[in-house]
């Protein structure tokens, strides 16, 4: 069964304990979102899980067979355009440059880019464009397991609006599951099937909480009014060190 196991896992940098006894599962189809202050360990456990990083301890578990990962800048290559920055998973992965043009150019049209931008440096694209290129990038791989590291947390709101909706249509299409971090707590809301919260020094997961309804019936009401009943639970206001209700 494709699913991904953290089990025990700690880590540390030199002498500095960064994860403490990490424990989570995400199956097939699954999204799940890690939310929590600024270094509380979420890019180094997202990196544990990428094969980026080895955990001093514990194990990490991924059954799944194709990974891609989306950072919170683009980082597409200067030097290649558009067209092989989304195509170089595919080239990576030995598929002929015609089929993996085509498969990037479908991509891209998908994502709101045009004929003209796939012809085009990286530099002479728009944040927006660059972060729909990106994206376009690690679905091309047809990942099962995607993970996110605050891709969408630079981005104004019309257009993560649309990335939200590309996302999950791509989960919907090919149940693809996803293991995002993100500081955005209506984020979490909108896109996860379960939240994990964080809290640091070291870095350990203090609470979960599920979010069951449909993705389709998450419209801007329900997202506002959920996301107001969250920030109210005391292990949310605990982990971003917020003050105590009355």
């Amino acid at each position: 069964m494709k699913q991904l196991t953290v089990h025990r896992v700690a880590h540390r940098f030199g002498y500095q304990r960064v994860l403490e006894d990490i424990d989570l599962t995400v199956a097939a189809g699954e999204a799940v979102a890690l939310v929590g202050p600024s270094g509380c360990g979420k890019t180094t456990l997202l990196n544990l899980v990428a094969g980026l990083l080895q955990p001093w301890e514990g194990r990490v578990e991924c059954h799944f067979e194709r990974l891609a990962m989306m950072f919170q800048q683009p980082r597409l290559l200067p030097w290649k355009r558009t067209r092989d920055n989304i195509a170089l998973g595919l080239k990576a992965a030995g598929q002929p440059r015609a089929d993996r043009h085509a498969t990037a150019t479908a991509l891209a049209l998908r994502m709101g880019l045009t004929e003209d931008d796939l012809d085009k440096y990286p530099s002479a694209l728009s944040g927006g464009m660059q972060s729909r290129a990106a994206l376009a990038r690690a679905l091309a791989v047809q990942p099962d397991l995607l993970l996110l590291d605050e891709a969408f947390s630079a981005l104004d709101i019309g257009l993560k609006g649309e990335l939200y909706h590309l996302l999950a249509e791509e989960r919907q299409a090919r149940n693809c599951a996803v293991l995002m971090i993100t500081h955005d707590l209506m984020e979490a809301i909108r896109l996860a099937d379960r939240i994990l919260v964080m809290a640091g020094s070291p870095g350990r997961i203090v609470a979960e909480h599920r979010v069951d309804t449909p993705l389709a019936a998450r419209d801007e009401s329900w997202v506002f009014t959920r996301t107001a009943e969250f920030i109210r639970w005391p292990d949310i206001r605990a982990a971003f060190a917020m003050p105590e209700l009355p």
